[in-house]
């Protein structure tokens, strides 16, 4: 396990690596170092402007085996947003650290979390905000098939996939609360009442009726997700999504 002490060192020493490196037009942090709101779990965020004369794909290469060799990274994934790379590193220690690999012109902040320690950053264009219609319509989509792997016997594939459409409407949520939606890392910030009420969407075994049970606690959860999201047609979309749990329960379903 790796101490906050060796993180910030590695850190600096990424940063000093990162200024010889002549290939380089720019280097920011990111991520919550960015705005002092580290804590003992917090990994390593950085960002690389590569210059547009370079070889982008050299750049992250020759970076990824000095991570492997000096640093002991023993995997790697990559998360690609237009044309920068954000390759994230899992080391030895169970630190991580992410270097996002930017063409020069995309070199910039995309959010808050962005500080630039040296060269020159570039105006880029914001992330737009979460689709709602979108969200919602992954929701009823895992919702669809949550209903017929019920019906069809296949208790995990069910249970993924309430998992899956419960997720979603937690996101539904942080969007209307307007805190961060991805990944979850903003459920933490809404109202007890609220997460609390998620509780009731947890699958706590893969027997039918608890899988029933589940279900249609979470599809009255996106319910009120579509009540409070004012969209289009939800008038039309609501009594669909209640005939999706009344048809999950086999006594329903009998002709």
């Amino acid at each position: 396990m790796y101490t906050e002490a060796y993180r910030n060192d590695l850190r600096d020493a990424l940063i000093e690596k990162a200024g010889l490196d002549q290939r380089l037009v720019g280097v920011a942090l990111t991520g919550s170092s960015s705005t002092g709101s580290e804590d003992r779990w917090s990994d390593i965020d950085l960002a690389f402007g590569v210059a547009s004369d370079q070889s982008h794909d050299q750049v992250i290469s020759d970076w990824t085996q000095y991570m492997r060799k000096e640093h002991g990274a023993v995997a790697k994934v990559d998360v690609v947003s237009r044309a920068t790379v954000y390759r994230v590193f899992l080391l030895a220690n169970t630190l991580q650290v992410d270097i996002a690999f930017a063409p020069e012109h995309e070199f910039g902040a995309v959010a808050p979390t962005f500080r630039l320690v040296s060269g020159t950053a570039r105006k880029q264009p914001q992330s737009d905000p979460p689709d709602v219609n979108r969200l919602i319509g992954m929701a009823w989509l895992y919702g669809l098939h949550a209903r017929s792997s019920i019906a069809r016997d296949r208790p995990w594939q069910a249970e993924y996939r309430i998992s899956a459409l419960r997720d979603h409407v937690v996101m539904l949520a942080c969007v209307r609360h307007q805190v961060p939606s991805q990944q979850g890392r903003g459920a933490d910030m809404l109202p007890r009442s609220l997460t609390e009420s998620f509780q009731d969407a947890l699958v706590r075994s893969v027997d039918d009726a608890e899988l029933i049970r589940a279900f249609g606690r979470a599809m009255k959860l996106l319910v009120n997700e579509v009540e409070y999201s004012g969209m289009e047609r939800a008038d039309s979309l609501i009594p669909v999504l209640e005939e999706l749990v009344r048809t999950a329960d086999p006594e329903a379903r009998q002709p």
